[in-house]
């Protein structure tokens, strides 16, 4: 019985085929009923845009990876485009480090990813969903699980927008104290726009309004966001009314002018305005920004916030990397307990079954009295002789968990334990 791992991520793989490992909910759940018919009691898969992992317990004490790699290469049809050298594999707490790592926002494209917490809590619900959760991955993931939050309150691995929508949402976060009172425009309707208004209507801003110079993408961005539309035409009335103003559009000119917002900061009884231009050219004059109380970020400006808050959390690696550390030890005593006591005490009953037949076989040549005098002193000489092999089983933790699992398995190859299962 070990732990095993195998997966892929955009540490090994392209795009492409990190697309076609994909594995969607309903996936996920076929998956894990099918790999209950390969003698994986327990498990579960974790299945991101950016990784696909499956984690087992297999029945054999020397997990295959290649079987686990070639079921997840199958059951996507990926026999086209993956290659072994995409895949990573895991045994025994090798499988809890790596996954502690994921958790701890380490392994992330973008160190501290705050989604992948959600996503593994994602994983072990439809693995309890799918009966498939048990003894093992339930102590495993719950340590993980507890990995990331202590990552996350203990360092600042998450803290800071590491992408343009996100810091121009921060941005304004520190200029309007409550954004949920506030209104915005959106001018364009490219994917930048579309993030950074998704941002904005998830600190609670309400009031979302959109100009497009195609109004059927303005209507379609309506539908996932809410809000209204405005005629491009209308566009400049509209500011009047907008605390935040979202410009990402292509144009070789700008499309708000000094002039324009200084009419409209005197019909706003200059209150403030918040513009972030994402535009490529940019879309609003540069100059706009010396006019009082107005704020102007342009698209270099919030990148270079992103580097800096990306700078920032590669210095908290280090110490999430330590909390890593902390439980991975915590850990591995747990998971090599359940392996050491089980071969010691098989190792006892094989030398017990070992003494019982010789005992038996000469029992007839020995009056009662000396028959228990037999008995005492060979259970002695059983106690003797595995001593020493018990003391250092028991004694291990100053080994790494490569140098205590290769051990056990020495033994247990030794004296023919391997056919026997643990009861752990």
């Amino acid at each position: 019985m070990d732990l095993l791992s195998v997966g892929t991520s955009h540490k090994r793989a392209p795009i492409e085929v990190r697309e076609k490992l994909w594995f969607s909910v309903d996936e996920v759940r076929a998956a894990l009923k099918e790999l209950t018919q390969h003698s994986y009691k327990e498990c579960v898969i974790i299945s991101t845009c950016n990784r696909t992992e499956a984690y087992v317990v297999s029945p054999s004490e020397e997990p295959k990876a290649e079987s686990l790699r070639d079921f997840l290469i199958d059951f996507k049809n990926a026999r086209s485009i993956a290659c072994p050298e995409h895949f990573f594999s895991f045994s025994s707490c090798g499988v809890a480090n790596h996954l502690f790592e994921v958790t701890a926002g380490i392994d992330s494209m973008v160190a501290g990813d705050v989604q992948i917490l959600g996503q593994v809590k994602e994983a072990i619900n439809l693995s309890k969903e799918s009966g498939t959760n048990g003894f093992y991955t339930n102590r495993l993931f719950q340590s993980a699980l507890h990995v990331g939050k202590r990552s996350r309150t203990e360092t600042e691995i998450s803290e800071g927008a590491v992408s343009v929508s996100y810091a121009a949402v921060e941005l304004a976060s520190k200029i309007f104290a409550h954004l949920e009172k506030k209104t915005a425009l959106l001018i364009g309707a490219g994917k930048t726009g579309e993030l950074t208004a998704k941002h904005l209507v998830s600190k609670g801003v309400k009031d979302v309004f959109i100009a497009n110079r195609t109004r059927s993408k303005a209507e379609e961005l309506v539908q996932k966001l809410g809000g209204s539309i405005v005629d491009f035409e209308d566009l400049r009335p509209q500011l009047r009314h907008a605390d935040i103003v979202i410009s990402a559009i292509s144009s070789p000119n700008y499309v708000l002018t000094v002039q324009d917002i200084q009419h409209v900061m005197r019909d706003r009884d200059n209150s403030p305005l918040f513009i972030i231009d994402i535009g490529v050219p940019r879309n609003v004059d540069p100059l706009v920004n010396k006019i009082s109380n107005v704020f102007l970020h342009d698209i270099d400006a919030l990148q270079r916030i992103v580097d800096q808050n990306l700078q920032k959390r590669t210095r908290e690696v280090t110490k999430a990397q330590k909390i890593v550390e902390e439980e991975l030890v915590e850990f591995t005593h747990w998971y090599n307990s359940l392996n050491v006591n089980p071969t010691i005490q098989q190792l006892r009953e094989l030398f017990e079954e070992i003494r019982q037949l010789e005992v038996e076989k000469h029992t007839h040549r020995f009056t009662e009295r000396d028959r228990e005098l037999m008995d005492l002193v060979t259970k002695r000489i059983v106690n003797k002789i595995l001593h020493i092999p018990t003391m250092n089983l028991k004694n291990g933790e100053t080994e790494s968990t490569e140098e205590t699992v290769t051990k056990i398995r020495t033994i247990r190859k030794l004296f023919g334990l391997m056919g026997r299962r643990p009861d752990a």
